[in-house]
């Protein structure tokens, strides 16, 4: 493994027990939020948006959604409100989508099969994120997960940015569970991710104790509930792609200098909160 991403690697079975921790202190911090549909949904869909970002512990994760109650609403599926994603990045061989990121290319892209667990759905997923800060998500209906771009997919993924499908492979694996709130007070979505892992080959990790908000509206507004419980807090905005840590912690020979900074500050958030643990 390279040397920066040593000390962010762990097994899958030390995990479980903090994972399971996280879940339960999580899902219990949403007991007092009221209940929105999948069909409810539809309304707040934002596939064209603009995306503000925090990294925080856990435990700030559960402060914040204590202030929060009454200006959202929280998604429930199959009746949970922790639902599993499941994703499969795909990129070229010498990672071209992943260098367009580390070195801040304003119009950049991913693409990926993710698997909505619980709503026993999976879409091929184009994201493009824009030179005005925006993210256009463009989505295909799949029946699963598959280990390369098909004919269907081909066609869907070159209609929406400019790399030949033909040169992308399978790069990463990654899994999480999310809790999705609905504003009541404007459009907007924030999603709550945690119990992050990411896998290929033999190669693990994962960033327990580690929450990552993304708040998603129409028109950016500093007024969000949840932006304003982040600046109570002294949490700022951080720039954090899932996809992007994943690469740094498994795969050796790629550019990790502009991520450096940004993994140092997670794994400090992950000491603290497993310090934090350890005093309750």
């Amino acid at each position: 493994m390279a040397a920066a991403s040593e000390t962010l690697l762990v097994e899958p079975m030390s995990m479980t027990h903090e994972f399971e921790r996280a879940s339960a202190h999580v899902k219990s911090s949403l007991a007092r939020f009221g209940p929105i549909s999948l069909a409810e949904m539809e309304n707040v869909k934002l596939l064209d948006r603009t995306d503000t970002k925090y990294v925080m512990r856990v435990s700030q994760l559960e402060h914040t959604l204590q202030q929060i109650v009454g200006h959202y609403r929280v998604l429930y599926v199959n009746g949970t409100c922790l639902n599993h994603y499941q994703t499969l990045y795909f990129d070229t061989s010498d990672f071209a989508l992943y260098r367009q990121h580390h070195n801040g290319l304003r119009v950049r892209y991913k693409v990926r099969i993710r698997e909505y667990v619980e709503s026993d759905l999976a879409f091929w997923e184009v994201k493009r994120k824009t030179n005005q800060n925006h993210t256009v998500k463009f989505r295909l209906p799949t029946p699963a997960i598959v280990p390369a771009v098909d004919a269907r997919a081909d066609q869907f993924v070159g209609a929406h940015m400019p790399l030949d499908p033909h040169l992308l492979r399978p790069k990463l694996w990654n899994r999480f569970l999310r809790v999705t709130l609905v504003s009541q007070d404007d459009s907007e979505r924030l999603t709550l991710d945690v119990n992050l892992e990411f896998g290929w080959g033999d190669a693990y990790g994962a960033l327990p104790g580690i929450a990552i908000a993304e708040v998603k509206q129409a028109r950016f507004s500093p007024h969000s509930s949840f932006m304003q419980a982040m600046r109570e807090l002294g949490i700022q905005p951080e720039r954090f792609s899932k996809y992007c840590a994943g690469v740094y912690m498994l795969y050796e020979h790629v550019k990790t200098n502009n991520f450096k900074r940004r993994m140092r500050l997670v794994e400090r958030l992950m000491q603290e909160e497993w310090t934090n643990e350890c005093a309750r």
